[in-house]
């Protein structure tokens, strides 16, 4: 599928890589199908929407940045996205650059849970307190790194 992008491209999108959410992102309910692809900088990836150009999410996997990363979503809330099992889920986060040289954070409180098999997603909300919607990429990986 031919995808056009907020930067203004058209990206060649396998359908293996459209995603559906039934009830759209946290203030973007209107918007359910997206298109993810690489970026060029991995290994974060663009989630654009096909409904508006001009909606795109930078994303990446959360276990990248926190070894000890963990979600505990109600089953009812899976179901909706016909999640049956662990090994059916797949996670993402959503990045915030922001303007004013203020950390690059990724939303570890509001994941996306993806089922692999149907490509179904939905954000949901941690009620755990130990992960936050700014959670400091740079300085995660510098402390991961000094364990190491």
């Amino acid at each position: 599928m031919d995808v056009k992008t907020k930067q203004g491209k058209t990206v060649k999108v396998d359908d293996a890589h459209i995603f559906s959410f039934p009830e759209g992102l946290f203030g973007f309910e209107l918007y359910h199908n997206y298109a993810v692809y690489e970026s060029e900088y991995s290994p974060f990836m663009w989630m654009q929407s096909i409904d508006d150009q001009n909606l795109a999410f930078l994303i990446v996997d959360p276990f990248l940045i926190a070894d000890d990363y963990e979600l505990d979503v109600d089953d009812k809330s899976l179901a909706k996205i016909g999640i049956k099992s662990p090994a059916d889920v797949y996670v993402m986060s959503i990045v915030t650059i922001p303007q004013d040289n203020t950390p690059v954070t990724a939303n570890l409180q509001g994941p996306i849970v993806i089922n692999k098999n149907t490509n179904q997603c939905l954000q949901v909300i941690l009620n755990s307190t130990k992960w936050t919607t700014k959670h400091d990429i740079v300085k995660a990986l510098k402390e991961k790194e000094s364990v190491c």
